[in-house]
């Protein structure tokens, strides 16, 4: 059974960071691509980052520049290290596996930047 286990998520700052943590289990087929999206309250789901499992990584314009994603293929686990951080980052996070069979949502960890 695939298993998607996030982690680090809290209450920060203005101006501080997070490093968010993604471990997937029991997956079998090929991992395509592993990425984080996020839900802020009263909006829709959108892409924060993602990276190919050849290493090449997409950032949303909005991030660009303060937060990195990166992988750890033989563990499966995808990182978000989220720097410089505003209120308007605050929302759901949830982290994306893309298989070549189907796709893996995590259940979420909450980010809230405020002062």
């Amino acid at each position: 059974q695939v298993r998607l286990v996030e982690s680090g998520g809290g209450l920060v700052q203005p101006g501080g960071s997070l490093r968010l943590s993604c471990a997937a289990s029991g997956i079998t087929v090929s991992i395509i691509a592993m990425g984080w999206y996020r839900r802020a309250p009263g909006k829709q789901r959108e892409l924060v980052a993602d990276i190919t499992s050849g290493g090449h990584t997409n950032y949303a314009d909005f991030v660009k520049g303060r937060f990195t994603i990166s992988r750890d293929n033989a563990e499966n686990t995808v990182f978000l290290q989220m720097n410089s951080l505003k209120p308007e980052d605050t929302a759901v996070y949830y982290c994306k596996i893309a298989t070549n069979k189907e796709d893996y949502w995590g259940q979420g960890t909450q980010v809230t930047v405020s002062s």
